[in-house]
């Protein structure tokens, strides 16, 4: 039952993230919403479903840009057909495409396939579809990949080769050990590509791809030798034909190296996903204007303060002096972070690891509920 009215309605902004594997970003702020709304149904609640750059980046932009939803057939990271959505914004002939509804780790089967027989050629056919379609701009996601290719695959869909010293040529990112040369496509599209990444690694070394998020997608620590001798042979032998020299650049390494792909091969530039999407959102504008604050995701720990988007919004919630809650699945706060929130709490407060994954609305609901009873005091 929802207590009596107060003097004067709160202003809320609800803005998760996704709880990976169990709730959509939109789905996350509407259980907080439900949750809150059965305590203070007065209040005036703003719904804003986040993305940094991976799961949901484009169907949280494609909201915020109030775009038009397209699918094109292509291939997923193992080469199976997929049908593949993108978003389009005509009268700024902008695409924005999401690496993880094509090449995601989340569409493969648990343990099937390893990371040397997967690639992002399908993703480069969602980009020449986009040129097809008249994008002259193009932002696209890169988090939740399945791949380590280095954007290999996706070179090679929009029109490089790649080649030995024999003159053979190379059709999978393992042998680009055996790389000699590259050959450019005749001409290249006319369009800027942004490339939305949550994390600053280089594509090579002890925070290279391979190694930080190779574990994720199946590469083991004695795969990690030959994945980086692969991919650092692709970095020498485009610096030394073309003078294309990224692999040190913060995100070179997103997304299996993705992030160098698309710099390399589509002369794309990259930019925080968050930074992306607090832009359209006007996401400073509506903390200013907020009483409370709810954010969350599945796992809130250490990593949430290395620039991704729940850390972000923590910070500039106390730069306004807007009071922040976050709400997840799990909370593991170090000390020197947990003072930026109003509040903490997790799904596994009140249920069980398996009773939240299976019930995740339905719990969320209930944090959401205590964060307006909190809100009162």
């Amino acid at each position: 039952m929802a207590m009596k009215p107060a003097a004067q309605p709160l202003r809320v902004l609800i803005v998760p993230d996704k709880f990976k594997g169990t709730l959509a970003a939109a789905a996350a702020a509407a259980a907080l919403a439900r949750g809150w709304r059965s305590v203070r149904a007065w209040d005036e609640l703003d719904l804003l479903p986040m993305s940094d750059g991976g799961d949901g980046f484009g169907e949280v932009m494609g909201r915020l840009l109030r775009a038009r939803v397209r699918t094109v057939r292509t291939l997923d990271a193992a080469h199976r057909p997929v049908t593949a959505p993108w978003w389009w914004v005509p009268g700024q002939k902008l695409a924005v495409i999401e690496a993880a509804r094509v090449v995601g780790l989340a569409g493969l089967p648990p343990q099937k396939f390893h990371p040397f027989q997967l690639d992002t050629f399908g993703l480069g056919r969602v980009l020449r579809a986009a040129v097809r379609a008249g994008a002259r701009h193009c932002v696209l996601g890169l988090g939740g990949s399945a791949t380590n290719d280095g954007g290999f695959g996706l070179a090679r869909a929009l029109g490089w080769k790649f080649w030995d010293d024999r003159g053979a040529e190379l059709d999978q990112w393992w042998q680009l050990c055996r790389l000699a040369r590259v050959t450019p496509p005749a001409g290249a599209p006319d369009l800027q590509v942004t490339a939305a990444v949550d994390v600053a690694n280089p594509l090579l070394g002890a925070r290279g791809a391979s190694r930080v998020y190779g574990p994720q997608k199946g590469l083991r620590p004695d795969d990690w030798p030959f994945a980086e001798s692969c991919l650092r042979r692709l970095a020498a032998v485009l610096a030394r034909q073309l003078n294309i020299v990224c692999a040190r650049t913060p995100g070179a390494g997103a997304a299996g190296g993705l992030g160098f792909g698309l710099m390399a091969f589509a002369g794309a530039r990259t930019e925080p996903g968050f930074e992306i999407f607090a832009r359209a959102a006007r996401l400073e504008e509506r903390i200013r204007e907020a009483d409370w604050v709810l954010t969350g995701e599945g796992a809130v720990d250490e990593q949430t303060f290395m620039g991704k988007g729940v850390g972000r919004v923590a910070r500039l919630c106390a730069r306004w002096r807007v009071p922040c809650a976050v709400l997840a699945g799990v909370v593991n706060v170090p000390p020197k972070h947990g003072k930026i929130f109003a509040r903490m709490a997790a799904l596994t407060e009140i249920a069980t690891l398996a009773e939240a994954k299976a019930r995740p609305r339905y719990y969320l609901e209930q944090l959401g509920a205590q964060a307006a009873v909190e809100s009162a005091r």
